[in-house]
Parts: C-alpha cells; sequence; structure tokens
C-alpha cells in the first residue's frame, strides 16, 4: 500500500479558556504531532495570539499542530466584549456566567468537526456538551482534567453517592474513596457536572497517586489515562520559557538561584493566575513558609507595582533573601510542590 493512501489520525484539542488550561492542552497536542497525529486546537480568536505564541519555535518540529478558531458570542452570552478568557473575569459571578456561555459554542464546534471530520475530540472538562457533539458525528470525546485522579475520584464519588446532600453537619467525609477525606459543606461547588465521556485524560503520573489511578479504573470503572507531567515535551529552556505569561524574573535568574541550593530541598508553591487571594490570606501564606524553615520558590499573583508589598508581613522580602525567591506573575530542586493546578504549569 502507498503511504499517500495511510490515513493520518486528526484530533481536536478543545481546551477551556484559562492559561492553566491551554498550556497543558498545547503541551498535550505536541505530543501527540511528534507521533505523526495532525492536532488542532480549536479555540477563540482573541486566545489564538497566545496559542500561536506558545507554539512558538517549536513550529518546524510540530508542523502537524494548526490552530482554528470559533466566534464566542459575547453580546448573545451577556458578557462584557471581548471577554474571552478568564483573564478578564473580574468576579465569581462572571466566572459563572463565563462557564454557562461557553454552551453558546456547541453549535459552531459541531460545524467545524462537520467541516474537518476529525477521528476524536479531547474536550476540557469545562465543555460537557462536547460529548453530545462528539456523540452526533460517531467520534469519541475525552474529557482532559487537568488536575489530578484524587480531584476526579472525589467528585465522581460525591456525585454517586449524594452522601452530602443527608449530611446534618457542617462537614462530611466523602465515601467510597481511599483514605478519610472531610470536606466542608461549604467547600462544595455551587453545580456539579456528570462528565460523560468515553474515557478521560489527566495531567498526572501513576507513580504520584497511584492509589486513586488504580480506584478510578478499577472500583469507579472509568476509562482514564495518566499522561503527564506534559510539561516535559518541552525540551530547550526558549520552548519553556514561552509557555505562559510573562514573569518579575527571567528564567536564567531562577535557574541561578535553584543552583545554588541543595537537591530535593526547595518547596514550589503556587496556586495559579485565575485563583484571587485575600491580602490576608497571602500574608498567612508567607507566616506559615517562614515558620517551616523550608527553601521555596513562591509564585505569587501579585506585582511589584501594588505600592507598599501590604500582602506580605513587613521585612519578610528580607528575612527570606536567602531562603525564598518570590515570582511575581505579570525545576530539579524541588522537594515539594503545593498547588492547586496538578500539573498544568
Amino acid at each position: 500500500m502507498e503511504s499517500s493512501e495511510y490515513h493520518t489520525l486528526h484530533i481536536f484539542f478543545f481546551p477551556f479558556f484559562a492559561h492553566g488550561h491551554v498550556i497543558p492542552t498545547l503541551d498535550m497536542a505536541k505530543l501527540f504531532a511528534e507521533k505523526g497525529v495532525k492536532a488542532t486546537i480549536v479555540t477563540t480568536p482573541l486566545n489564538a495570539p497566545f496559542i500561536s505564541k506558545a507554539i512558538g519555535k517549536s513550529k518546524t518540529k510540530h508542523n502537524r499542530i494548526h490552530i482554528q478558531t470559533i466566534e464566542l458570542p459575547c453580546a448573545e452570552a451577556v458578557l462584557p466584549d471581548s471577554c474571552e478568557n478568564t483573564d478578564s473575569i473580574t468576579s465569581q459571578d462572571l466566572f459563572e456566567s463565563f462557564c454557562m456561555a461557553t454552551c453558546f459554542l456547541q453549535e459552531p464546534f459541531e460545524q467545524l468537526i462537520e467541516k474537518q471530520h476529525p477521528d476524536c475530540i479531547v474536550a476540557d472538562m469545562f465543555f460537557p456538551w462536547a460529548t453530545d457533539s462528539a456523540a452526533k458525528f460517531g467520534i469519541p470525546r475525552l474529557v482532559f482534567h487537568g488536575y489530578s485522579f484524587i480531584s476526579l475520584c472525589a467528585t465522581s464519588c460525591m456525585e454517586l453517592y449524594k452522601s452530602h446532600n443527608d449530611a446534618e453537619s457542617s462537614s462530611f467525609v466523602i465515601p467510597n474513596l481511599p483514605g478519610e477525606i472531610r470536606i466542608e459543606m461549604t467547600m462544595l461547588p455551587p453545580y456539579s457536572k456528570k462528565l460523560r465521556s468515553y474515557g478521560v485524560v489527566v495531567n498526572n503520573f501513576y507513580e504520584l497517586e497511584k492509589v486513586y489511578a488504580d480506584h478510578s479504573r478499577n472500583v469507579l470503572g472509568r476509562k482514564a489515562w495518566h499522561i503527564g507531567p506534559l510539561s516535559l515535551c518541552n525540551k530547550d529552556n526558549e520552548e519553556k520559557a514561552h509557555r505562559g505569561k510573562e514573569a518579575s524574573i527571567d528564567e536564567h535568574e531562577c535557574l541561578k538561584w535553584l543552583d545554588t541550593k541543595k537537591p530535593n530541598s526547595v518547596v514550589y508553591l503556587c496556586f495559579g493566575s485565575a485563583v484571587k487571594l485575600s491580602d490576608s490570606q497571602l500574608r498567612e501564606i508567607a507566616m506559615g513558609l517562614e515558620a517551616s524553615g523550608q527553601q521555596f520558590i513562591w509564585v505569587a499573583g501579585k506585582t511589584k507595582e501594588q505600592k507598599g508589598e501590604k500582602w506580605l508581613p513587613e521585612g519578610f522580602e528580607k528575612r527570606m533573601e536567602v531562603k525564598g525567591l518570590i515570582v511575581r506573575i505579570n525545576v530539579s530542586c524541588e522537594k515539594r510542590h503545593v498547588t492547586y493546578v496538578g500539573t498544568n504549569k
């Protein structure tokens, strides 16, 4: 058979419109492109330049990565003009409206499927309707879950057993989950989406949470694959440095600081750029880091333009100038990884 007769596998990758979701999805597309798969990133016009820049220098290596855009009708969705990314979100109410507004993308997304004929769709967990879209065209849809197997299992168990509906106390133990994990009623999301799909891909690795990876497959019966950390697909420093937003220091300064530390001695702390922590919460984190006595890199969603650095205890940076490095949002020495973002960053 001539090589021209072979069908090239074509996968749609559809990330949620937040950098912490776009970046690992793009990394996943790179991995598939390296294997000869045609990868198409589906996004909106205002998100396309960021994705194009993130592909950047690697375009020659990953020349099977394409970008297709669909319009998010902000006016119809009752969103501010140009609100196409969580960077534009200023309140929890607006975030919920933004998530609901993504339903308006279903029709143009299906039109794109009909035109492009992908073999498979890998869509973010924030797009539950993508399963119906894939089924309409008889192709599998995989959910991309960027966090972890433990959060996937916890959500599934709460959905299956609904124990919190009958809880009389302010907290409850998540049922049918390895270990005793107690959650406060106030921590429950205002709504939940049951993820129906062919399976789930998780940006994590088996050795980190094998108990919950096994629980997801063997007890909950979910098809799931751990494919992380996806960030490892970026080999050269320039590729790594252009994956996300600009930081207050360049990568050379950060690596130079790490080179002065012993292996397995540094705590990495990051809650993602979308999390809005109050000054009092940030001060508590700072005091906890200082009290721990550990060396650390803290990626904080604050900038030096915020006068007075009131979110830091007085004299904190001076006292921590040897032990700690604060990277403001605008690694081989890690010992602990404290983050809500899984391995997205």
